[in-house]
């Protein structure tokens, strides 16, 4: 819409200023080539003897002789004033009879000068302000020539405030013509958005409800033109797809948790009674090996499990606020023994504060966090807290740059990894974190380990 209005802007403004612009070059040049047309006109009409008399005739009549044909040749004029000059400058015929017997090659009038030059008379015409009438004028004068040569001047001048007035109404005119037409068109243009964004926002509404997880959210007839029907045809085609995706994956869940673990709990307590009653070493190490693979199996399933039914759940609508510190602490708890066993060693650092998220999916977060750096980097380790984030942060050496990028990525393992890692730890993680609004950075202190740093929202609530 706003694209559309400033092509309407701009198609205005670029008929309407050129319009204005020429209208306004024209009538001066239209009005300069009058003038100039007839003082040249009347200076062809008059001939030497017709300004200094053929001797026989007194100066007193040449003088009103003059001053009929000045007045004449006015009268054809609009609001005109037509002055008669003798070569040396001297006026000897002025329709208003202010300036007779004047001296007009003072320097004040430049288009007398121009035509009463002796070597090179020229006709020329100009626009300026009159101190003496008080308004804008245009002057315009030609010289008198015959064989004899330089006789006089006709100098013709017009009071052109009218008729820039006149010009000025006509430009507002068309201004006011492009105003109008450019709020007519804003007008039509707005009606016309209205009535194709009217079934767009009603299909925005409709697939941002799909996407906060209501999979009942269908746009049925969202109206407007023939291809934003279909488009709403086929989004509810779309979303009848994903509910059904949905609901398998629902079943999925709901199968894969007792078809999953059943069997390996059940193998588990065999492969465990079988190690108990083998009297062979070398069998019962084997038996046990194999406990610990079916150890490492049901947490894969779990993981899987958990992705899964976040997937399933979407963005929760609301938490309550949970204690990071505490969080921490529950983790270092139930961590610290396994972290003795690998000559490691827990500790938990920061302020307390609270943010939004279950406190089921923090102590995921932490354990899968916790998990991956017992596992890469055995040695201290610390749990941070702080107002928006949780972090754990081990001091082994590091994870490689070209591999920084990649480390949330599901089932993605790094060069050198231990075995038995499944590499959906971290992804997990992220998972959780971007289901609360949080995220996860990968940070890397000058002195040396890795700082997996969990941003969440934070709330007023205080402990």
């Amino acid at each position: 819409m706003l694209a559309f209005a400033y092509v309407l802007i701009t198609v205005i403004v670029a008929l309407t200023v050129p319009l204005a612009v020429t209208l306004r070059d024209r009538s001066r040049i239209e009005s300069e080539f009058r003038a100039l047309s007839s003082a040249q006109t009347i200076a062809l009409s008059l001939t030497r003897v017709d300004i200094e008399g053929d001797g026989n005739e007194p100066e007193s009549q040449v003088q009103v002789r003059l001053g009929n044909e000045a007045d004449k040749f006015a009268a054809q004029i609009a609001d005109g004033r037509v002055v008669i000059l003798t070569a040396d400058g001297t006026v000897v015929a002025d329709s208003d009879g202010e300036d007779m017997d004047q001296d007009w090659l003072n320097g004040q009038r430049p288009e007398v000068e121009s035509a009463l030059n002796a070597q090179e008379p020229r006709s020329n015409v100009e626009r300026r302000s009159s101190t003496d009438e008080g308004s804008d004028i245009l002057v315009a004068a030609a010289p008198i020539v015959d064989n004899a040569g330089l006789a006089g001047a006709v100098r013709v001048s017009q009071d052109i405030s009218q008729v820039t007035a006149a010009v000025n109404r006509v430009t507002i005119g068309i201004v006011i013509v492009g105003i109008t037409g450019l709020v007519a068109g804003l007008v039509i243009a707005f009606a016309l958005a209205g009535s194709l964004a009217r079934p767009l926002s009603r299909l925005a509404a409709t697939a941002r409800r799909l996407g906060s997880g209501d999979l009942s959210a269908r746009a049925e007839d969202v109206g407007g033109a023939r291809e934003i029907d279909e488009l709403g045809h086929s989004f509810d085609e779309m979303a009848d797809r994903v509910e059904r995706t949905m609901q398998a994956q629902r079943e999925f869940v709901a199968n894969a948790s007792h078809q999953l673990r059943t069997p390996l709990t059940g193998m588990k307590l065999r492969l465990e009674s079988a190690a108990a009653q083998s009297e062979d070493p070398e069998v019962r190490k084997q038996l046990q090996a194999a406990d610990t693979e079916v150890d490492r199996l049901a947490e894969i399933v779990n993981r899987l499990l958990v992705m899964a039914r976040d997937v399933e759940a979407g963005t929760p609508g609301g938490a309550p606020a949970t204690d990071l510190s505490d969080a921490a602490t529950r983790a270092r708890e139930r961590w610290s023994e396994r972290a003795e066993r690998l000559a490691s060693s827990v500790q938990t650092h920061g302020e307390t504060a609270m943010a939004r998220i279950d406190p089921t999916d923090l102590d995921q977060i932490l354990d899968n966090l916790l998990d991956n750096a017992l596992a890469y980097a055995p040695g201290a380790v610390d749990i941070e807290t702080g107002s928006t984030f949780v972090a754990v942060r081990d001091h082994g050496s590091g994870i490689p740059s070209d591999e920084r990028q990649r480390v949330t990525e599901r089932f993605y393992r790094g060069r050198g990894s231990p075995s038995g890692g499944s590499g959906l730890g971290l992804a997990i993680v992220r998972d959780l974190a971007e289901r609360w609004g949080g995220s996860i950075r990968l940070e890397v202190p000058e002195d040396g380990g890795t700082r997996m740093l969990v941003s969440l929202t934070p709330t007023d609530q205080r402990p």
